[in-house]
């Protein structure tokens, strides 16, 4: 990526971030004009980092982490926010893994899930796209057969990014269709197949049986399948997004998160505690609905926007 190319995301990122830093930056601002570090403003610091959803531990030790070279000195805003920025981008570090295909695997069988409105589908699209752009040969399997609507949009952007999709009957046998997905992927030399799932959470039982049937019916023709299991997160739905992934993991082994819709949401530290919690890698995040919005995710980056630093 060029160094333009790069600078024109970063500053998208900080701008997708901006409703979780400016308030976050605001109270730190408020909060550390003149002042020195006592155990009332670590206390104060902490309740700020729980506000912008990175969860009461991680706060709890991004505040203590600070406050221990600094305690009862005078510290300013930029000071403070420079410092947590990088502190963010060490819990991040080891999670921000971008995802990888491996060759050996014709095809790399990519198994999505994640809720009904979480943007599954449109990551698959962006992602679909981003692989074809590397020259590699992509099919998808729209296997959330109960949602007419999923089917279709992912047939419309099948048609853009020049990807054969694979579909059945409304109400057909979710892991039958993977199956046949994987049979005729495998058949004509596929790079990578991507099967869409459902995102029922209601039904949850009815779900878990449908994954894991799903997961069964690809280990027949591939034991080593699926070789990826993303779990697409909405990064609105904030401290929701921890029993989620406690719900997938679950179900099915999931091997790493996507997080979309950052900049609708002014909840976007909440990657912060799911890296610390779960450990999980995080492949890529979303900014925007842009085809080009879907990138991989990076730790140092990610915790300045986050404290609404440039690059």
């Amino acid at each position: 990526m060029s160094e333009a190319a790069n600078g024109g995301w970063l500053g998208r990122l900080k701008k997708g971030l901006s409703r979780s830093s400016s308030r976050l930056t605001g109270g730190i601002a408020d909060l550390f004009t003149k002042r020195r570090l006592d155990d009332a403003a670590i206390e104060e610091l902490e309740e700020l980092l729980i506000g912008a959803d990175l969860g009461v531990t991680t706060a709890a030790r991004l505040a203590a982490d600070f406050a221990r070279t600094r305690f009862n000195k005078e510290v300013g805003p930029e000071e403070v926010k420079g410092a947590l920025a990088a502190s963010i981008a060490e819990v991040l570090a080891p999670v921000a893994r971008p995802l990888a295909i491996d060759g050996s695997h014709r095809p790399h069988v990519i198994l999505i899930c994640g809720v009904n409105g979480s943007g599954k589908t449109t990551t698959i699209a962006k992602l679909a796209r981003q692989l074809r752009g590397e020259g590699k040969s992509v099919y998808l399997a729209a296997a959330d057969t109960f949602r007419a609507a999923a089917v279709e949009q992912l047939q419309v952007w099948g048609e853009r990014t020049g990807c054969p999709v694979i579909s059945g009957a409304p109400g057909a046998d979710a892991a039958g269709l993977a199956y046949g997905a994987l049979e005729r992927a495998r058949a004509e030399g596929a790079d990578v197949l991507v099967i869409d799932t459902a995102g029922r959470l209601q039904n949850k039982q009815g779900l878990m049986a449908e994954l894991q049937k799903i997961v069964r019916v690809v280990k027949k023709l591939d034991p080593a399948a699926p070789h990826d299991c993303l779990l697409v997160m909405d990064a609105t739905v904030g401290q929701n997004a921890h029993s989620q992934v406690e719900t997938f993991r679950a179900m099915v082994e999931v091997s790493g998160l996507v997080v979309t819709k950052l900049d609708g949401s002014a909840k976007g530290g909440v990657v912060v505690g799911l890296a610390e919690r779960f450990g999980l890698p995080i492949h890529a995040i979303g900014v925007g609905e842009g085809m080009d919005d879907l990138r991989p995710f990076e730790a140092q980056a990610f915790g300045r926007a986050l404290m609404g630093l440039d690059g």
